[in-house]
């Protein structure tokens, strides 16, 4: 993940992710106020269930807005999905 990228990150997590020794693929998502607890849930059950992706931080805002940290662990044999950047 890029140095920008965890900019949009809440400082616990850049250094949860800092900190870990490259078994990992990690993404922020902000999902918007508007978005309802059920549906918010529903999409993190998709990424989990057909990309692999487990929840591993959730942070709720005042607005309603929610920032989500997703890690999965890295494959050998893994080509790059068009959520990840290449090599």
């Amino acid at each position: 993940m890029s140095r920008a990228a965890r900019g949009r990150m809440p400082a616990a997590w850049d250094k949860v992710v800092s900190e870990d020794p490259g078994e990992y693929e990690w993404i922020p998502l902000r999902l918007p106020p508007e978005l309802t607890r059920v549906n918010a849930s529903t999409r993190l059950s998709i990424e989990a269930e057909y990309r692999g992706w487990e929840l591993t931080r959730v942070r709720l805002y005042t607005d309603g807005s929610r920032r989500v940290l997703l890690r999965r662990k890295k494959r050998a044999d893994a080509v790059p999905g068009p959520d990840q950047p290449g090599p």
